[in-house]
């Protein structure tokens, strides 16, 4: 499912200038939940500091047809380069399902739980 989901986001991962002050797809996401969906999405950046990383764009779609819970997930650069996500994506991760911090986060050179990427954290109700 690793290569699978690589693929997916690669897909997706193609930059393209959508005006002087925004691009969008230097980063694409793909993510698999517990149900076996796929979602996808990209990032868009603006000049002005508004926009959204692929991570976010993936889980939006997946939180829209009524799901939270991921099983695999994974960021690739539009030079296909595989990403590990930012704080704000691993933390939107963890909020949006508490049972997310297992989710399996691929990175360039292995696969680690999304709870070792976030150690301590800060709100730990066990």
């Amino acid at each position: 499912m690793e290569k699978e989901l690589i693929k997916r986001a690669t897909e997706v991962a193609i930059e393209k200038k959508l005006s002087e002050q925004c691009v969008i797809g230097q980063v694409g996401s793909a993510l698999i939940t517990d149900k076996g969906n796929i979602y996808v999405g990209t990032c868009l950046d603006c000049g002005c500091g508004i926009g959204f990383c692929a991570e976010v764009s993936a889980i939006a779609s997946m939180t829209t047809s009524g799901e939270s819970k991921i099983k695999t997930i994974v960021a690739v650069g539009s030079d296909g380069k595989i990403l590990s996500p930012c704080g704000k994506c691993r933390e939107l991760m963890m909020q949006i399902n508490p049972e997310n911090k297992e989710i399996e986060v691929i990175l360039e050179n292995k696969v680690l739980k999304l709870k070792d990427l976030l150690p301590e954290y800060w709100f730990n109700k066990n």
